[in-house]
């Protein structure tokens, strides 16, 4: 009986050992698709990009914004989408990247450049 046992155990172990190790394996996980894909050429892939489904090897990221911080760069012809956004607020104060409240801005009206901003009637932070 105890060789019966000792053979029964062996085989969960090695069925579980075989599941758990094909689960792990990037190739065969279900995992969910990444937002962004940074190739390994350093350019940065959302969805819309024609490359985003065919590129393999990539470090993903939450956003498009994530990954172009980390150095990537946008595919050609998406530069735009990738520009720096100044939010106007409600009170009437352009917050670039660099304000310590332009995260915490919610309502807002959106330019291109701190100088449209200004020229739109909003101040700069105080610093």
């Amino acid at each position: 009986m105890n060789l019966n046992f000792f053979k029964l155990s062996l085989g969960i172990f090695l069925v579980l050992g075989i599941n758990l190790s094909h689960a792990s394996d990037p190739k065969t996980a279900t995992s969910a698709e990444p937002v962004v894909k940074k190739s390994d050429a350093g350019i940065c892939h959302d969805k819309t990009s024609a490359s985003f489904t065919s590129t393999k090897k990539f470090t993903a990221f939450a956003s498009m914004e994530e990954c172009l911080k980390t150095g990537g760069r946008a595919p050609n012809g998406q530069a735009a989408a990738a520009e720096a956004m100044v939010k106007k607020s409600d009170a009437g104060i352009c917050h670039d990247k660099a304000s310590p409240s332009y995260e915490r801005t919610k309502k807002f009206t959106e330019f291109k450049t701190m100088d449209e901003c200004v020229k739109s009637g909003g101040t700069a932070p105080k610093k």
